[in-house]
């Protein structure tokens, strides 16, 4: 056990490679990654297009800093940008989720004059400092105390009390188009909308943070388009690199041309937009969101089916799946793991969240199927 571990969570099975939807322990034990990647490898692990093209990259050029012209991130810039929703049309890469919702917040105040930031109850925006205040949960926040002020939780889901919220000093709204960390909670229709309408009317900028929704999860490329609703900061991470470690912005004309000087280090480097760029254009050209969109359906079917009235709802779009349990998700993710081998994610107490790859195929989701119906709903209680 590492000196990190009480602050990692460390998990007691030692991974050795990935391919596909599987991950391969130390000791050669398959198993099926339901989230243990959390979300960061829409495309599997170790998919050749990626591979390929870090491989490639980084026997060109490994780093050199963002002032310099490098093809692989202008390719990265166009490929991201193209392939979001009309009308957001200027991106800037950083390293993670938390920095990509820190300038997200910082471009809004400076491209507004204003300071005041709208959150939602049960909302996770990241770990550093500005997007902490900007997250629900005290158990993230009370250690760091105090952080960055002027931020005001309002209901997720409730469009009255968001209008009710938002005036003339407010800089931005940021919501994730479908909560993950909070428990996977799908808002009621209507609610983005209005999000949209208010911010319209208050000179406020909407932002969507799409770190884990985004990248063909939830059906399309982008959640906001199952909603068709256009924010005026979006916000990417996890599955961006198919597992290498960058984030994005992508903002609006009058965001960019508002915002005031950001950068870090590291932004766009050689190697990681390398793998930006092959995994856009795989996800868009192989047409992997729609698949995602058809096995969420599948999966959701296959598990209200299974689980019945053992559990209280199944939820989610695409291959963003919340089960809400009746007992603990803690004690059924190990269980899976352990009896089962397949690795899946709590999101709060009583909801077990799946990730899987969209690559994830029909036989691959019976065995997850199967797993969760021998874990939730047994014939017989396991040991």
């Amino acid at each position: 056990m590492s000196d990190l571990d009480f602050i990692s969570g460390s998990k007691p099975i030692g991974i050795e490679r990935g391919e596909g939807a599987s991950l391969y322990s130390t000791d050669g034990t398959e198993y099926l990654d339901a989230g243990a990647s959390y979300a960061c490898t829409p495309l599997g692990h170790s998919h050749p297009a990626v591979v390929e093209a870090v491989q490639e990259q980084v026997g060109k050029l490994t780093f050199v800093d963002s002032s310099f012209p490098v093809q692989s991130r202008e390719d990265a810039y166009a490929a991201l940008v193209a392939s979001t929703p009309d009308g957001l049309e200027s991106a800037w890469f950083c390293n993670s989720g938390t920095e990509a919702n820190e300038a997200a917040l910082k471009f809004a105040r400076s491209a507004t004059g204003n300071s005041k930031i709208i959150a939602a109850t049960r909302s996770f925006h990241g770990r550093t400092m500005g997007s902490l205040a900007a997250t629900w949960k005290d158990k993230y926040k009370k250690p760091f105390e105090p952080l960055a002020g002027d931020v005001e939780f309002v209901p997720y889901g409730d469009g009255e009390e968001l209008a009710d919220a938002v005036d003339d000093e407010t800089a931005a709204v940021i919501l994730e188009p479908i909560q993950g960390e909070g428990g996977i909670n799908v808002p009621p229709a209507g609610y983005l909308e209005t999000a949209r309408e208010v911010t319209d009317e208050a000179g406020a900028a909407l932002v969507f943070d799409e770190v884990q929704t985004g990248m063909g999860r939830t059906g399309q490329m982008w959640a906001c388009q199952n909603a068709g609703v256009t924010p005026d900061i979006l916000t990417t991470a996890k599955g961006l690199g198919n597992g290498l470690p960058i984030g994005g912005v992508v903002v609006r004309d009058w965001i960019a041309d508002g915002a005031a000087s950001h950068n870090a280090t590291f932004s766009g480097g050689p190697v990681v937009t390398a793998a930006v760029h092959a995994t856009i254009s795989t996800l868009v050209e192989e047409e992997w969101p729609a698949h995602a969109a058809a096995m969420g359906d599948y999966l959701t079917t296959e598990l209200e089916a299974r689980l019945g009235d053992e559990v209280r709802e199944v939820r989610g779009e695409g291959l963003l799946i919340g089960i809400e349990l009746k007992r603990g998700a803690n004690r059924a993710a190990r269980d899976l793991a352990i009896n089962h081998q397949v690795l899946a994610l709590p999101a709060g107490r009583t909801v077990l969240r799946l990730l899987p790859p969209l690559v994830i195929d029909k036989a691959e989701a019976d065995q997850l199927v199967d797993a969760l119906g021998a874990v939730i709903a047994p014939d017989e209680p396991e040991s």
